[in-house]
């Protein structure tokens, strides 16, 4: 059996889908719905059972549920913009330590999701290394929880059997649920669909333009097939940076999506609110060298590419969902 946490989330369910492509679906899903939307997300998925999170590390710890061939650890509050320090702390550090020593003391192959968020502004570079880790400056809490982590696994010395994954801009499909959090793919589809045009933040650097702050754009589909690959390669371990390998800015995503539309673009750039400015990256760009060097075979889709499937497969036919 395979446990997915976060499964009924974004990047969490995507995988319990590629695990259902595989032929897989003794899977365990750990995840807590409230009164959101993302339980639609399991409706097209088939696995074994469904546990909240608050009650399933206590199960687990008593061997309540049958062999474990594997985790994925995408259960975490992603929000950068998340406040409550007490919360990242105890869903973010405590919650993943846990998960992480029964997967070590039982030795189940554990992946877990970091983020880019722990590069902060960038001025350390984007080095996946781990013997750079203890030099990044997280912007916010949200990034720190994660550098936590990743630096804890390092004292443990448990990155030897353990895969990490720093996330940069995924967008794709499944994540409608997460409000602002949402790919600015997805919300510069509903604006040109209802307005005609994109709004994008206006820049407040003198090294860029309006619309030219850059990120690393990756489309959810290219991570599930590398998180696949990893699944299976118990002898490739560490942390590893999930991203294009491409810095491309903004105007450039509106671009696309107004491509795949078929309209010529019209981008309205607006004020960033003061409390995001002393926080915001300007530029992030994934190292792909050491994912690479494994001997992953995954190719990263272009941006117009992978814009113009999540469009045209599923915006444009009101399907937001990965179906098996």
């Amino acid at each position: 059996m395979y446990i997915v946490t976060g499964g009924a989330g974004f990047i969490g369910s995507g995988f319990v889908w590629k695990l259902n492509t595989m032929g897989i679906d003794d899977v365990l899903i750990v995840d807590h719905l409230n009164h959101g939307d993302k339980w639609k997300n399991l409706v097209n998925l088939r696995f074994r059972d469904y546990e909240d999170k608050n009650g399933f590390l206590d199960k687990l710890e008593k061997d309540s549920f049958p062999a474990v061939e594997g985790v994925v650890h995408m259960g975490a509050c992603s929000s950068t913009t998340e406040t409550d320090a007490d919360y990242l702390m105890q869903n973010n550090f405590k919650y993943s330590q846990r998960l992480a020593g029964y997967c070590s003391r039982n030795r189940v192959r554990f992946l877990y999701a970091s983020s880019a968020a722990t590069y902060g502004d960038g001025s350390s570079g984007f080095s996946d290394d781990t013997e750079r880790m203890q030099s990044l400056k997280p912007l916010n809490i949200y990034g720190y929880s994660k550098q936590l982590f990743d630096l804890w696994m390092q004292r443990q010395k448990w990155l030897d059997r353990a895969v990490g994954l720093k996330f940069f801009n995924v967008y794709g499909p499944n994540e409608y649920h997460k409000q602002e959090m949402q790919s600015v793919v997805r919300k510069a589809y509903f604006q040109v669909k209802q307005t005609g045009r994109v709004r994008l933040f206006k820049s407040y650097h003198p090294d860029y333009g309006h619309g030219e702050q850059k990120r690393d754009f990756v489309y959810l589909k290219d991570c599930l097939d590398v998180m696949a690959w990893l699944l299976e390669h118990h002898e490739v371990n560490g942390i590893f940076n999930l991203g294009s390998g491409r810095a491309e800015s903004w105007n450039d995503l509106a671009g696309a999506v107004f491509k795949a539309l078929g309209r010529d673009p019209v981008i309205e750039y607006i004020d960033m609110p003061g409390d995001i400015r002393p926080k915001y990256q300007y530029y992030t760009r994934a190292e792909m060298q050491r994912l690479a060097d494994t001997g992953c075979p995954v190719q990263f889709r272009a941006l117009e590419q992978g814009v113009r499937d999540y469009i045209l497969k599923h915006l444009e036919v009101n399907d937001p969902y990965l179906l098996p």
